[in-house]
Parts: C-alpha cells; sequence; structure tokens
C-alpha cells in the first residue's frame, strides 16, 4: 500500500472516530476489497467469503475506537479479519477437510481422464484460469486454519513476520515455526504435482479441464473466480501466471502462484449489504 493511501487511511479513521459518517463510510469502501480477498482465500466459497467479511466489518465499524494506532491501520484490519477467521464457525469448504492426499488423488485421476475431446475444449481460456483458481484454493484448503492464514499473510499478503506475529497475536517465533510448516508442506505437495511450480511434474492445469467438467459441472455460466469483471488485478490468466511464476527460483515458485492470484473487488451486493448496515442504525459505529 503506498504512503499517499496509507496518510488518508489514518486521516479517515481519525475523523470517523469523532462521528463523521462520510469518513467512516469511505474507510469501509477502501478496506472491504482487502477484507474480502483475505476471505475470500481462507473459505474459497465466494459466498462464504462474502458473509465472513461482512461479519468482519461490522467488527471493525464497532471497535474502531479500539485502534490505538499501534500499527498501521491495514495491518491493524488483518488482525480483526484474522481472529474472526480463525475462530468463526467452519464453512461450506473447510467441513470436507480436504488433505492434500486426497487432492493429490482427484488431480490424478483428472490426469487421467484427459481426452482429446477435452483438450478441443481447453482451447476456452477461461476454463482453464478457473481451473488454476479453484485448484490452488483447494490446496490452500489442505491446511489448518493457523497454518494457512500464516501462509496466505507472507506468502500472498507479503507482510512482515513481526506484522504477522501481530496480526495473529503470537509471538514472532511461533509466527515462523508456523509458517515454515506450512511453506514445507505446500512446497512439497506443488514440486511433486504441479506443472506451475515444477514443469516437470505431472499436473498442468489445461488437464484437469474435463474432469472439472464431468465432475464438478464447471461452464462458462459456472466461473467463480476467472470472471475478468469482478478483477481488480487486470489481465489475469493461467497462461500469463505460469510465464510469471516460472521466471522465480524454485523455491519462490509456490509463493509466486498465490501472489500472482488476482484481486477481486467485493461483489455488488456485498458493498449494498455493507452501505445497507452502516445506515441502518442497527449497530453503534464506534462502541468502545
Amino acid at each position: 500500500m503506498d504512503i499517499v493511501r496509507t496518510i488518508k487511511l489514518e486521516t479517515l479513521v481519525e475523523q470517523a472516530k469523532e462521528g463523521s459518517e462520510v469518513a467512516l463510510e469511505s474507510l469501509v469502501r477502501q478496506i472491504q476489497a482487502q477484507v474480502y480477498n483475505l476471505a475470500l482465500r481462507m473459505l474459497w466459497q465466494p459466498a462464504d467469503a462474502e458473509d465472513a467479511a461482512q461479519e468482519i466489518l461490522i467488527k471493525i465499524i464497532t471497535h474502531l475506537s479500539q485502534f490505538r494506532g499501534e500499527s498501521s491501520f491495514t495491518t491493524w484490519v488483518y488482525r480483526v479479519a484474522s481472529n474472526h477467521l480463525l475462530t468463526t464457525r467452519k464453512r461450506r469448504s473447510e467441513l470436507r477437510e480436504l488433505t492434500f492426499e486426497q487432492l493429490g488423488n482427484k488431480l490424478d485421476l483428472g490426469i487421467q481422464l484427459t481426452t482429446t475431446n477435452s483438450e478441443e475444449r481447453v482451447e476456452q481460456q477461461i476454463l482453464i484460469d478457473e481451473t488454476l483458481m479453484s485448484c490452488t484454493l483447494a490446496m490452500l484448503l489442505c491446511l489448518d486454519r493457523e497454518h494457512r492464514l500464516a501462509y496466505l499473510l507472507s506468502e500472498a499478503f507479503e507482510v512482515s513476520g513481526e506484522e504477522g506475529a501481530y496480526i495473529m497475536d503470537v509471538t514472532p517465533a511461533a509466527f515462523r515455526k508456523r509458517l515454515s510448516r506450512a511453506r514445507l508442506r505446500m512446497r512439497e505437495f506443488m514440486g511433486s504435482k504441479c506443472g506451475l511450480v515444477n514443469p516437470a511434474a505431472p499436473c498442468h492445469c489445461s488437464q484437469q479441464v474435463h474432469a472439472k467438467i464431468k465432475f464438478d459441472k464447471l461452464s462458462l455460466e459456472t466461473v467463480q473466480f476467472a470472471d475478468p469483471t469482478k478483477h481488480l488485478t487486470p489481465n489475469f490468466s493461467a497462461a500469463a501466471l505460469e510465464e510469471r511464476v516460472l521466471e522465480l527460483k524454485q523455491l519462490d515458485r509456490a509463493a509466486g502462484v498465490f501472489r500472482s492470484h488476482p484481486k477481486y473487488a467485493a461483489p455488488d451486493k456485498f458493498i449494498e449489504a455493507v452501505q445497507k448496515l452502516l445506515n441502518s442504525g442497527q449497530y453503534k459505529l464506534l462502541e468502545n
């Protein structure tokens, strides 16, 4: 985040604390994509991410007076969001309790099902992009919440170790240990399975499209992640991501995949729901 925007956020916080509803609304609009993107990567399903992000924004709004400036406001937002995502009820994708072994078996089956006809179908780049996003988000679900969050904060959102420890409310040593374990597990799996990280690995996104169509009913009408109109990041595609990732050193490629994920705009209906809450008087905005 650039310095100008950081200063603006801190100014809006102070104005909101003084009772400015205009400042509060502007503050929420500036952080809602940040909150939604973290929730989406933790929970996979956009609908669940919307619900969690709305709950997180309510906590931020109602506890804004607790922000004391001990960190940047963005870091504090991540702390509130992380605490909620670690303690909230398990959502639909988490209830499946996916493991790396199960995911690996599913990818192996997808490779076996690849056919000539499916190769014709995968010329539709959007289906490849959707497959990439769905698969890599599934990889994250193979980590428990604490390790998943540590990995996301460091590798996807690029926070420092000190910030990560503050956000997760653990010691720097504990954060480093969680991150090290998560990195090791992700690198081992992606290095052995994922062609994005290791070109010699057996699985490439185009090989999984036929299985996604067959088992998950993937179509141009059902894409959740690959719709470019939802991206804040321009020109995202699986092909462009692969090119960027392969320029990195071997150990950095797994992180490069997640750093290259598109950033998503909060859906319009989500923005409208938050705006309605702000105007409803249902919540005290600056609860001490």
